[in-house]
């Protein structure tokens, strides 16, 4: 993907581009402006800190079956969002996640970058996204439901919520 400028429906002006392996300080300041309990539904623990590891799967990537798209504020610059899509070996099926800054969040971006990730993953030849989702993130739900995505439960956890979109 290259570079692409969008503007949210809360009138953020985004620029969003394609993680790269150089990311890793960036990530690992972003995920410091994510709320606990963000960082809870988009890792589905107890998360404190994003380890090295975890955020070197988000920028040690292929950019075929696996992809990162970043979003920073136009105006400051600032990393506000990421989208990430792992895919299956077969490009069937991609699971998606998006985490934002906590300080951005209700203002389109959500919206937008799964928008983008989606998109990204109908390039490939996608048939199907998912996403795992806690039950407790409402937010998160009602977007993807807004979205055109199913909402079932996960098959042996109540506590979660598989969501999926045939694309």
């Amino acid at each position: 993907m290259t570079q692409q400028q969008v503007t949210t429906s809360g009138g953020v002006r985004l620029t969003v581009r394609a993680a790269e392996k150089d990311d890793s300080a960036l990530l690992d300041e972003f995920f410091e402006h994510v709320s606990p309990e963000d960082l809870r539904f988009r890792f589905l623990s107890s998360v404190r800190k994003v380890g090295a590891d975890q955020i070197a799967a988000m920028t040690d990537i292929d950019h075929r079956q696996t992809e990162n798209l970043l979003g920073f504020e136009e105006e400051s610059g600032r990393l506000v969002a990421t989208a990430m899509l792992a895919c299956d070996a077969a490009m069937e099926r991609g699971e998606v996640a998006v985490v934002l800054d906590r300080d951005f969040k209700a203002r389109g971006i959500g919206w937008e970058m799964l928008r983008l990730i989606t998109e990204a993953a109908a390039e490939r030849g996608v048939k199907r996204v998912e996403s795992i989702e806690s039950r407790e993130n409402h937010a998160a739900l009602n977007l993807e439901h807004e979205m055109g995505f199913a909402l079932e439960s996960y098959p042996g956890d109540s506590t979660l919520m598989l969501v999926s979109r045939t694309l």
